[in-house]
């Protein structure tokens, strides 16, 4: 099984939600870092984001960028496990 790793702003819109403990109640393989900036000015006040395994995720909503990382997570999961 490989590692995952899901990178938050912590200025991100995304952050309306507990990111950090849902992701890792999920997926225990997988690491969520919060971090100050991560230098995409401008667009962590504007859609909710992170990064999962250097690929930019994006939703509407928090709840949609969720569901949308979720299944970033499970793909990274499945490529990992072959």
């Amino acid at each position: 099984m490989g590692i995952v790793v899901v990178e938050v702003c912590d200025g991100n819109l995304i952050t309306e939600l507990d990111i950090e403990s849902i992701i890792e109640s999920e997926y225990p393989e997988v690491a969520v870092l919060m971090n100050e900036c991560l230098s995409f000015c401008g667009m962590c006040a504007v859609r909710p984001y992170a990064i999962v395994n250097g690929s930019r995720v994006f939703g509407k909503t928090p709840e949609e960028a969720l569901e949308k990382i979720r299944t970033k997570i499970e793909e990274e999961l499945a490529f990992y496990a072959e």
